[in-house]
């Protein structure tokens, strides 16, 4: 699968799930952006390691989960690098707490940075795909969007979303050339996995028929292939990557 001569755009860029796809893409010969709101330090070394392949890369520093910053950095890509093919929205957070305990703030900071980032960075992009008839939208989700996680009503609210929101948007613009689907990955080693205690993983790991976590490179494996011409006739679709474990949970 190549990607040589397109254009990726990938919020959450510098680190985890999000590096994996832009180093993944740019091994396909893709020219690289990536989208990053705290850690430089990161998104640097991200950039750096691209570097091996011989493609285009930028960093761009914004929050994805304000508009303005969106439609200013979007406008940027595009006169740096003429388009964007492929957008991954990747941006996320958790505030975990139980439901009783849980604060506005904290509901509103995930559904900001897990939703209306994907709504916001969508809507920047696709003006300029429905003009070429052409765009490969990712959305990442997760399991948790159609099972549910203790602690993180919050979190797996903004991921069912995010599935609902990739089906009717791929029902609106499938026939204009533009492909749209989600990925949901079941328990992938990240920081953000690496923060549950480690008696909780163990039980995790004990319900995952392959018996290991998954790698950033199984999320972006998937997201090259539905990125290239191989998925053209996919959408609309969420394709878990959990290495089984939604088998122990059904």
């Amino acid at each position: 699968m190549e990607l040589e001569g397109k254009v990726a755009f990938i919020t959450g860029g510098g680190r985890g799930i999000g590096r994996a796809i832009a180093l993944k893409m740019a091994e396909a010969g893709a020219d690289v952006v990536i989208g990053y709101k705290n850690n430089t330090e990161a998104a640097k070394k991200t950039i750096e390691d691209i570097g091996k392949y011989k493609v285009k890369s930028m960093i761009v520093g914004l929050d994805a989960s304000k508009k303005e910053e969106v439609m200013e950095s979007v406008d940027n890509i595009i006169k740096e690098f003429g388009r964007i093919d492929i957008l991954v929205n990747n941006a996320g957070i958790t505030r975990d707490s139980l439901f009783k305990d849980m604060k506005k703030e904290e509901w509103e900071d995930v559904l900001n940075n897990n939703l209306n980032s994907v709504y916001f960075c969508t809507k920047a992009v696709v003006l300029d795909m429905l003009k070429r008839n052409y765009g490969k939208i990712i959305n990442i989700a997760s399991l948790g969007a159609f099972y549910g996680n203790i602690g993180q009503v919050n979190y797996c609210a903004s991921k069912a979303a995010i599935v609902g929101f990739t089906k009717s948007l791929a029902a609106e613009l499938g026939r204009k050339g533009i492909h749209i689907n989600a990925i949901g990955p079941g328990c992938i080693e990240t920081d953000m996995l690496m923060k549950v205690p480690s008696k909780v993983l163990d039980k995790m790991l004990d319900k995952i028929p392959l018996k290991r976590f998954g790698r950033g490179e199984d999320i972006a494996s998937a997201a090259l292939f539905l990125a290239s011409d191989e998925s053209d006739y996919i959408v609309g679709q969420t394709l878990i990557i959990d290495g089984g474990l939604e088998l122990s949970i059904t």
